[in-house]
């Protein structure tokens, strides 16, 4: 089993043309803004795409990126049980952003927010709607409960379940002009 290598900003931006650069995040947060010449890869679809991932590493190394550096350690994680050597970017997009290095975003595409945000939003009201709706009907107590225990898994596994469900909804997808998943492997594998 291979391991991944973490890579600050300043060491990927020094390498940047020679790495093949895999975005993990939705295809929302990748069309808000992403690494130069970056593919976009969601994360669920990591393991779907290990041919064409495998073949891409054989031609050059792999940079795996996302919002904070999370996901893309899980997707350096998941690449190296299939024996896919790859680096992440410490601190993600924000943190290259940060540095001073460009982001590029297609034509008319529009800022969602990072699955993060996303997932403590809903997981938040949820476990507040469960609390208020539970003063006055106390069976309701259990969605707090229900919401609670799936953070605890959460942290505890580096999985997501909710973020996996709001990545399918339609504010998560690309905008127009952001190639397929599809069209992606078909890049990848040229």
């Amino acid at each position: 089993m291979s391991t991944f290598t973490t890579l600050t900003t300043a060491e990927a931006a020094a390498r940047a043309d020679d790495f093949t650069i895999i975005d993990v995040r939705t295809p929302g947060e990748y069309a808000g803004g992403h690494l130069p010449g970056a593919h976009n890869v969601p994360l669920d679809r990591v393991r779907e795409a290990a041919d064409t991932l495998r073949a891409a590493a054989d031609r050059g190394p792999l940079l795996v990126v996302c919002a904070s550096g999370a996901r893309s350690a899980n997707g350096c994680a998941q690449l190296a049980s299939l024996g896919i050597r790859a680096a992440t970017l410490e601190g993600g997009t924000a943190a290259w952003q940060a540095a001073g290095h460009p982001l590029e975003r297609p034509a008319g595409a529009r800022s969602v927010w990072p699955m993060d945000r996303q997932v403590r939003l809903v997981a938040g009201s949820l476990v507040l709607l469960g609390f208020l709706v539970g003063l006055a009907w106390p069976p309701a107590h259990w969605l707090s409960g229900a919401i609670s225990a799936g953070l605890v898994f959460s942290g505890v596994s580096n999985t997501c379940g909710m973020a996996a469900v709001l990545g399918r909804l339609p504010y998560n997808r690309g905008a127009a002009g952001c190639p397929t998943f599809d069209e992606t492997r078909r890049r990848l594998a040229a």
